[in-house]
């Protein structure tokens, strides 16, 4: 198999001004969170602007896959913040 066919995807937190947080996984986040951003993501769409607070490394789409449901299970409490470090602040509600 050519390496160049070998496609790596990275899991990545965004958060809103309200401390609100939106995990995904992308091949190229910096596109993603333009999407983001420009209303193209349909739940993201009127909540944002949107800042990239947190990548993974590069991994297979399995992984990132697996790593996201990880992430996204662990939203609701302090679990997200222990894995990815981000800091929790004051006013999420999370």
């Amino acid at each position: 198999m050519n390496s160049s066919c070998v496609k790596f995807y990275r899991v990545y937190v965004i958060q809103n001004l309200g401390g609100r947080l939106y995990i995904g996984v992308s091949e190229d986040i910096q596109i993603r969170l333009n999407d983001h951003n420009t209303g193209v993501s349909q739940w993201t769409k009127c909540r944002g602007p949107w800042e990239l607070v947190w990548t993974s490394n590069e991994m297979s789409l399995g992984e990132a896959l697996k790593l996201e449901k990880l992430l996204k299970r662990q939203k609701g409490g302090s679990g997200l913040y222990r894995l990815t470090g981000i800091p929790r602040l004051a006013h999420n509600p999370a």
